[in-house]
């Protein structure tokens, strides 16, 4: 049997540590696609959007407004709260 490249493993991990965090695995494999698979961007984006679904917002609009963004939370929801 062939080893599964390093970066593959760490990739698990990271989605293995996030879905421990209570996330979906749907969420939680996009977000680490979106992010180029590292892991602070995508536990920051998914700690973002459980917050923002919580306010009320849709998660679709705050999906676009945290990329847009790029994470920073005070601006996300200024664009949030103007939409």
């Amino acid at each position: 049997p062939h080893c599964l490249p390093l970066q593959f493993l760490s990739y698990l991990g990271a989605c293995d540590r996030l879905l421990k965090q209570g996330y979906e695995e749907g969420q939680v494999e996009e977000a680490m696609e979106m992010f180029q698979y590292s892991e602070k961007k995508a536990a920051e984006f998914l700690r973002l959007l459980a917050q923002f679904n919580d306010m009320g917002f849709q998660q679709n609009e705050i999906k676009e407004v945290l990329l847009l963004c790029g994470n920073q939370r005070e601006r996300a929801l200024e664009e949030l709260v103007m939409k």
